[in-house]
Formats: structure tokens, sequence, C-alpha cells
């Protein structure tokens, strides 16, 4: 039985950690608050914390299907910055499914407005064991 994104995100101690949000699921749209704890030394958001936002979208969104769907690759382009307080919302879409390989695009938007990250992944599909 397929787990819907609410369960996959609960059952989820990192994302928890971080403090994602489930915004919606169809499509997958998760939220992140931007904490001290978030930040690199320059002071703005580390891109480490931009890249797990869009991955939890990104796994949620492969993963609600049912069978088991693990990265095999993925890429992150940075377009802009954020800052503490700031609020990052990751929304993935499908680009496309086979039986073995899914892709998705994950847009990632700094309060709801400009886009500053752009991530692709693709996940291998497999049976749930």
């Amino acid at each position: 039985m397929a787990l819907t994104p609410a369960e996959m995100l609960a059952n989820d101690p990192y994302a928890a950690r971080l403090g994602v949000e489930l915004r919606g699921d169809d499509p997958v749209e998760v939220s992140m608050a931007i904490r001290p704890d978030h930040l690199n030394f320059l002071g703005v958001t580390h891109g480490g914390a931009m890249f797990s936002v869009a991955d939890c979208a990104f796994a949620l969104a492969a993963n609600r299907a049912g069978a088991r769907a693990v990265a095999i690759d993925t890429h992150l382009v940075l377009a802009g910055g954020s800052a503490e307080g700031d609020i990052l919302t990751a929304v993935a879409e499908e680009a496309t499914r086979g039986r073995t390989l899914a892709t998705y695009r994950i847009v990632v938007r700094r309060n709801q407005e400009r886009i500053v990250g752009l991530f692709t992944g693709t996940v291998h599909i497999s049976p749930q064991l």
C-alpha cells in the first residue's frame, strides 16, 4: 500500500529536524523557514539546506506511487540566495516515469516569489520490499 506524502514526511527525522512542512501533495509542495542553523559562514542560506528542501520534495513525489524509488542522479542550480526568516518552498513535478526510471523537476522559491533553485532528479524504481 502506498504511503501518502504526509505519512512519508511524518516518518522522516531528517526533514523534521530541518523543519520541512508539507503544503500540498498534487503536486508535492514542501516549505522550510530559514533559521540561524541553516546559514553558512557568510550569513546566507547554506546550499545544503536548499538542496535538502528540494530533495525532500523530490523523494516524496517519486515515492507516492508506492514503488520504492531511490535517487540515482540529482542536480541543483543555485539561482539566488535567501537569508534567515525567508521561507523556501519546493514544488516537485514529474517529468517522466517509466517502469524503472523517473525524472522530476523541482522549483525552489523564496517567499513564494523569486526562483532561487532549480533541481532535477532521477530515481530508480523497484518493487516495494
